[in-house]
Parts: structure tokens; sequence; C-alpha cells
């Protein structure tokens, strides 16, 4: 767990406009900076980034967020990941308390990724120069329909022939760094004696892999003829973890949120010809199978993922493995589909054969993931048997318990049960799914604290917008507030400690993004906030010290209406009253201090 303490310094120190201005072109607009939104299709600019509350806020969409947020919905980071990417940015260590490495050992790592991502860039720029006077390769990559843009944009190049070209890029050819990198490869005689390196990549094509940061961590090579392997891919390396990462995401993360959805295909060719054709939504596993890593990554870019797979058998094998690594992941509000190409096309040569609009159609009709579930567990066996249907509820149990409790889960147990004719609550119990939806008794939906108004909604308010105002708050406030209700009272006790635990170098920022983590409950405040022209501090406090004074005064009000009726002793009520009326006169005098000089 990261500590608040460092949220809080680590948003104080970024600042928004550059992380946010390294992804949209922002221009200066009166005390904010203004562009096209990247979340949502827009013509005219209604993304405005605030330096003041270090915030941004879209007026068209209502995207919202600080630094962190930015980088996790743009780039589909993790909060960790995010977290660490600014920081070091800004020369911080994230702390962990789970960490035991030792602080040289940490440092050896970091010297380590930057030496290897060093490594990547110089080699990426290599290849992308070696392509251009590499006649043979741009004559491939023409052949295949693609262009100098299209090229360009994914940053691919061409490895010419020879076993050690890379010598002229590194000074230091022999450096630790390029083998740990997989730029090369060192071969040692049977005997163990003599060492020879030699580049791992030589007459191939070249695709840069990138992580969500854009930074080159590996590449993949094909051949330009029928040699093997068709493509090579770097090794696993600290840098590079193919269970990881997918080809094409970073270059498609903004054509991902335009469409709505993303592609995912088997291959580099058919992420960049897809993207020469109209689709620049696609991405694609890098040789291996579909893992849970990867859907995790998808469904933090988009709602909905459209698998693409080869009608063969391997196809059939990489949709199963694929289907494996989203159950556990499906949530009612995501969609996964599964498109079967026919058995002669891939992505490329289908709409190349038969268009945009037949490619878009295959794409918009693929088979849902539950109708493909059942088909995967019921095709080979015969349903008119008691046995075939036994088999197809086996193979289906261990899919159906690898699924949190959801609606979608309850209308794949119900169609099941139709084909295997079974009854939902029957299906339920004998896979022992966790939670059953079929059967349970639902408790009344539990009732959320009552929306904020009037004076409380203005307190709380203040205090998102000015954190250290939380500071002036002390217990009797806080008893005060309980004239609000119980709830409304537990709930701004629990904001001015939210407040205080930042320190009084809290912001709008550090508690906005600690808030969204707790609960969505202020969401649509904060919005209002980051929408709004930032309020003065100083003023918010004078106003706050008076609201506190007029409820403290209307408490005491009260209490001393209900004095008599109290069943308190004559001697007792006399001592109150008087102990009410003195802190009455006081607060009174505070207001009237407070008050403007004329």
């Amino acid at each position: 767990m990261i500590p608040q303490s460092f949220i809080t310094d680590l948003l104080n120190r970024v600042d928004i406009v550059d992380v946010v201005g390294k992804y949209v072109q922002l221009k200066k607009g009166g005390a904010n900076f203004m562009g096209l939104c990247p979340f949502h299709n827009e013509k005219s600019p209604s993304f405005t980034v605030s330096p003041t509350k270090q915030f941004y806020h879209c007026f068209g969409c209502g995207a919202h967020g600080t630094s962190i947020g930015f980088l996790i919905e743009y780039s589909g980071m993790g909060f960790i990941d995010a977290v660490k990417d600014l920081a070091q940015n800004v020369g911080m260590v994230v702390p962990d308390a789970d960490d035991k490495i030792p602080p040289a050992q940490r440092a050896a790592h970091a010297a380590q990724s930057l030496a290897l991502t060093e490594a990547m860039t110089l080699a990426c720029d290599f290849y992308r120069g070696q392509l251009r006077g590499a006649a043979n390769a741009i004559a491939y990559l023409k052949n295949r329909g693609l262009t100098g843009e299209v090229a360009a944009r994914f940053g691919m190049g061409y490895a010419p022939a020879g076993w050690d070209n890379l010598r002229s890029v590194f000074p230091d050819y022999e450096a630790l760094a390029l083998v740990e990198s997989g730029l090369v490869i060192d071969k040692v005689d049977e005997d163990g004696g003599n060492k020879k390196r030699y580049d791992r990549f030589r007459e191939r094509i070249m695709f840069p892999i990138r992580n969500t940061k854009g930074q080159v961590i590996g590449f993949g090579g094909r051949v330009l003829d029928s040699g093997e392997p068709k493509y090579l891919n770097s090794p696993e390396t600290p840098l590079f973890q193919k269970g990881f990462e997918l080809y094409g995401l970073f270059e498609a993360r903004q054509a991902i949120r335009d469409a709505g959805y993303v592609l995912v295909t088997e291959g580099y060719m058919d992420v960049v010809a897809l993207a020469q054709l109209g689709f620049p939504q696609a991405v694609a596993t890098l040789g291996t199978a579909c893992t849970a890593t990867h859907v995790q990554k998808l469904l933090r870019q988009t709602d909905t993922v459209v698998f693409s797979f080869d009608g063969d058998k391997a196809g059939r094998r990489a949709a199963r493995r694929a289907l494996e690594a989203c159950l556990p992941l499906i949530t009612d509000n995501k969609t996964v589909k599964f498109l079967f190409l026919p058995t002669e096309h891939d992505p490329d040569s289908f709409v190349r054969e038969r268009g945009f609009e037949a490619f878009e159609l295959e794409i918009h009709e693929a088979m849902p993931l539950s109708q493909f579930l059942l088909r995967e567990v019921t095709a080979e066996h015969d349903l008119s048997e008691p046995e075939g249907r036994a088999r197809a509820q086996f193979d289906a149990k261990p899919l159906l318990q690898s699924m949190l409790p959801s609606s979608l889960r309850l209308q794949i147990v119900r169609g099941l049960a139709g084909l295997t004719e079974s009854t939902p609550a029957e299906i339920e119990g004998l896979f022992e799914l966790a939670k059953p939806v079929s059967v349970v008794r639902r408790a009344p939906p539990r009732q959320g604290r009552p929306q904020p108004i009037g004076l409380e909604l203005q307190i709380l308010r203040m205090l998102v917008a000015h954190p250290p105002l939380c500071f002036g708050l002390d217990a009797a406030a806080l008893e005060a507030f309980n004239s609000f209700g119980p709830e409304s009272a537990e709930r701004l006790a629990q904001l001015v400690g939210d407040g205080q635990a930042l320190g009084p170098n809290g912001s709008f920022a550090a508690l906005s993004q600690h808030l969204k983590s707790v609960s969505p409950e202020y969401d649509a405040l904060i919005a209002e906030i980051a929408s709004e022209p930032e309020s003065d501090p100083e003023a918010g406090k004078l106003w706050l010290s008076g609201a506190v004074r007029e409820i403290k005064l209307d408490a005491l009000k009260q209490e001393l209406n209900q004095l008599f009726s109290s069943g308190l002793t004559s001697d007792q009520i006399g001592v109150r009253f008087r102990e009410i009326t003195a802190l009455q006169d006081q607060l009174r005098r505070e207001a009237a201090d407070a008050a403007p000089q004329r």
C-alpha cells in the first residue's frame, strides 16, 4: 500500500499541464489550458486542464481527474504503475512497506532498467534508419499494401544481413545490456572456451514492441522470404514479458476510444495492415496465448473486446484459451465477442477482398462470449442422451466456477439449463457456484447516506476544494454537525479526517484522488468543483468559520429551548443555562470581530 502522504507529495510536485501535454495539444485559455478531449470525439475543445487545481475536466463527456487518473485512463496503466511513472519523472522513489529489497540493490535494478531501455531505443533508431535504404524490405512492405506513413507510425525498421551490425551502434558491443535486452546472443563453444557474440535479428522486417509509456521493450522480426521461423520475437527480459504485453496497444489507444471497442488479432502484420485499411483499433498478442493480464489491460481501455481468430483448429484452440482468460474478469458492464474468419482468410486478406464494410459487419455480428461458451461445451456431445447432457455440464462446470456471480453468469446458467434439461437452481447447486444468483433471497437494497443539501453541501464543497480548511474544525464543530443528522455528521467527520490526513499542504487533487479510491459518493461534487473557476481559500476560510458559528449557535438555541424539559434539577438547569448563554455571547463576539470593518 502506497502511503497517502506520498501520493499528496507526488501530486504537489508534478505539473498536470506537463503530464497531459505529452498526449494532448494544449493551448492557454485564461487561467486554464484547453484542448480536444482524448476520451471522446469532438471538433471544438471542451477539455480543460487547471494548473491551480492540478485537475483536468471535460465539459463534453465529463471525464475528470488528477495526473494519476489521467495516466490510468489514457494509458491503461494500473494505479501503482501510474504512480511509479510520475514519481520517476520527478525523482521520487515509491515506498513499499512489503518491499525488502535493500536500497543498493534497488538502485542497481533501476540502473539496469535504464540501460536496457536506452539500448532498445538506440537499436530501434538503427533499424528504422536501415529500412530507408533497404530496397528489398521496402518492396516487401509495398507488396503487402503498406505505406511509408503507417510504417513510420509503428516505428517499423529493418535488420540487415550480417552478424554484428549493432557493433556500429554500440561502441561497447560486449556490454552486458545487449545480451540482457535480447539484442545479441552469446554462443559459447562446447568446451566452454571461446565465446562468439552476434546479432539476434538479421534480414528481418522489425516491429518494435512498446509498453504503455511508449518505450521500446522488445522486437518482433519477420523474414522477407519463406525462411524459418517466420516470426522471431525478443526473448523474455526484465523489460519484456510476452504474457503481459500487447503489440500495437500504445499506438491504438485513441482509436480504441473512438471506435468503442478493441479488436484483438493474432499477429504484427494483422495490426499494421488493419491500421492501413481503416481499423486502427487493432492489437495483437505476442506469439503466446491470451492471458488474464492481457484481458485486464484491454478492459481498462474499453468496455468491448472483440477477439479475431482464424477458423481452423488452431484458431479455435486460441479462442478457447482467450475465453478462459476472460471469464474471471468479465462483468455485466463489459462485452467480449469472438470473430471467426473463413479458413482461407486472415483479417488483412478479408478486408482487401471483401471491403471495409464487410469486415465491419463481421465485427458487429461477432459471437458473444455467452454463445461461444455454450457452443464450446455442447458442440461435441449428443444432447438427446442423458450421458451427452451430463458431459456438457461436466465441461461447463470449471468455466462457470471461474466466473464472478453476475447477471451474465445467470444468463449462461439458464442457457445451459435449457440445453441440458435442468433448472438454473439445479446447475448452480450441482456446480457449487459461489453466491448462487438464481436462488438467492435478495435483501432489500441498503439505503445509502442521504444526499447532502443546503449548508451541509456547501461545507462539503468547501472542504473538498480546499482540504487545509479541515484543520480549522475542532471537536466542537464536529459535534455541532450532528444537527444535520447522524449520517451527515459521520460523512463530514470522515471528510475532515481525510483532509487532515493529507497534511497542511493537502490539495484538491490529492483529496480527490483519495476519495475516488474510497467511494464514488463524491464524484459528482468533484466534477462540479473541477468545472468551476478557482475559489479563494482565504474567503473560503472566513465563510467556513461563519458557517460553523451559525451551526453552533443553532445547536445552542435548540438545547436552550429544550433545557427546562430535560429532566435536570433546577440547580443543574441554572448551571447549564449560564454555560449556554456564555457560549452564545462568545460566538457572537467572534462573529463581530470577523465582520469587515466599515
